[in-house]
């Protein structure tokens, strides 16, 4: 594939250089070649000029004069000599009707009607007094043309005594021979230059596309550690490599989590069910008999089943809004009224350790009002998950404080404990699946560590955001914020 992506890289530019070069070698002919016509009408009519002047006041011989010499030239050139009555064509006037004229050699005709020569623009435009140039065909071999200058001949009185009529052979392509060899030199070596031009920016796409076509082989085949180089000096190419590098790497982080996901939930799942597959084999032993034993036995067995029923509970409802399945039930909800109620559900916990609750901003006496589009349910769910992971680090007889405010279009509750804190290290890391950061103590007290990881997935399923502070020994800070509801949605009368 890098081959051939090359190769008709390589033939496109070239092919458009080349297209782009005929057009422009056109026009640069073109443009040449009317230059040089204009170079050589000047020449050619300064020289017919300066034979009139030379002839002017004096007498014109009766017969005709000896004719062009420089017209036996075949090429064209720059003369420099002053030409002189013997070196033209001069005819005199007037000239009769039936008469045969002598004309430039390099017309091949030698002698040509006077009818015809008068039709001549050239020398009616002479007969008029201005001297004039013109090209035209002449009957040869090779359908040559030729430039005729024509100026007029004045007598001593001032009147038309006769015309110097000069004419030059031009080359057949346009241009002299060797002005077409360089010409044809200066193409050749162009396009040698833009197919090499071509072939090195081919090569300069190519080959950074012929590795991330090889790395993406590597993915493909389950090698993510396969990174590509940026270093190119076309701006897409790095933007193109450093993409599919940050790609590789989210995939690397996404099988690793995935990884370490199945990791957890197979150790989660076989806690509890290792704990009631072996109270079911006590059971079948004979504990079934023993009344007392056997109540405990079941009861333990209940808790296990409750706690499998939890983790299965949660870790749907993270899938669900992996893929964005949430049902939620939006409606405007007042924030505080719903903190203030999942407070007095955990009153009875904190206070069999000696733990007060407080809410600022949702005292009776001035109670703050924080109207929300929410899911009164999952936002409960979170205001749990939170308030249980504060008291479970809370130490006995301190206090977890809620804060609710209004905070620009946001609508913010925080809640903090006053235990020992979360380790800087580890603040980035608190809402992944499964993450501990004291991991004995959070499997000694039952969690899972999902609790912050499904506050996080609801809080950003309602357009929210959640974040953590903390501090050691200074205890921990979890806040989340909401938009507030729109102004259509009020608030009922209380």
């Amino acid at each position: 594939m890098f081959n051939r992506l090359q190769s008709r890289l390589t033939l496109g530019y070239l092919a458009v250089l080349l297209i782009g070069m005929v057009l422009a070698a056109s026009l640069s002919w073109l443009a040449v070649e009317q230059l040089y016509l204009d170079s050589q009408r000047d020449n050619l009519l300064a020289q017919a000029q300066l034979t009139a002047a030379a002839l002017q006041g004096s007498p014109l011989p009766a017969a005709a004069v000896e004719s062009y010499m420089q017209a036996a030239n075949v090429e064209p050139g720059i003369h420099t000599r002053v030409l002189g009555q013997q070196d033209a064509v001069v005819v005199g006037l007037p000239i009769a009707g039936d008469a045969q004229v002598q004309v430039p050699e390099a017309e091949n005709a030698g002698l040509v009607p006077s009818a015809d020569l008068l039709r001549r623009p050239e020398i009616q435009q002479a007969i008029r007094g201005e001297a004039a140039t013109a090209i035209r065909h002449v009957a040869s071999a090779d359908n040559r043309r030729v430039l005729y200058a024509a100026a007029p001949i004045l007598a001593a009185d001032g009147s038309l005594a006769g015309i110097a009529y000069l004419a030059m052979p031009l080359p057949a392509g346009g241009l002299p021979a060797s002005a077409v060899l360089q010409f044809a030199g200066a193409i050749l070596a162009a396009a040698l230059l833009a197919g090499l031009a071509g072939a090195l920016l081919a090569r300069r796409i190519s080959r950074p596309l012929g590795r991330l076509a090889e790395a993406a082989d590597a993915v493909s085949g389950g090698d993510l550690s396969t990174p590509v180089s940026v270093e190119s000096d076309i701006a897409e190419l790095r933007s193109l490599g450093a993409s599919f590098n940050s790609m590789t790497a989210s995939l690397r982080q996404s099988h690793q989590a995935k990884t370490a996901f199945l990791a957890d939930v197979t150790h989660e799942l076989r806690t509890p069910l290792t704990v009631i597959k072996g109270t079911i084999e006590t059971l079948q032993d004979g504990a079934l008999d023993d009344a007392e034993g056997r109540d405990h036995l079941l009861a333990s067995m209940e808790r296990e089943a409750d706690r499998l029923i939890r983790l299965v509970n949660e870790l749907l409802v993270l899938t669900r809004a992996d893929a964005g399945a949430l049902r939620l039930k939006v409606q405007p909800l007042d924030l505080a009224e719903l903190a203030r109620s999942r407070w007095g559900s955990f009153g009875a916990l904190a206070g069999r350790r000696g733990i007060t609750l407080r809410v600022i901003g949702g005292e009776s006496e001035s109670p703050i009002h924080l109207l929300v589009a929410g899911d009164a349910d999952r936002l409960a769910q979170v205001l749990d998950n939170l308030l249980d992971n504060a008291i479970r680090f809370t130490p006995d007889r301190s206090a977890v404080t809620i804060r609710l405010e209004r905070v620009g279009e946001w609508a913010q509750c925080t809640v903090h404990d006053e235990g020992p804190g979360i380790p800087t290290e580890h603040l980035p890391f608190i809402f992944e699946r499964f993450y501990r950061v004291d991991a004995a103590r959070s499997r000694a007290s039952g969690g899972a560590g999902l609790g912050l990881a499904i506050a996080r997935a609801l809080i950003t399923a309602q357009g929210g955001h959640i974040s953590a502070e903390s501090a050691a020994g200074q205890g921990a800070s979890i806040t989340f914020s909401l938009p507030l509801a729109d102004t259509a949605w009020q608030l009922p009368e209380s």
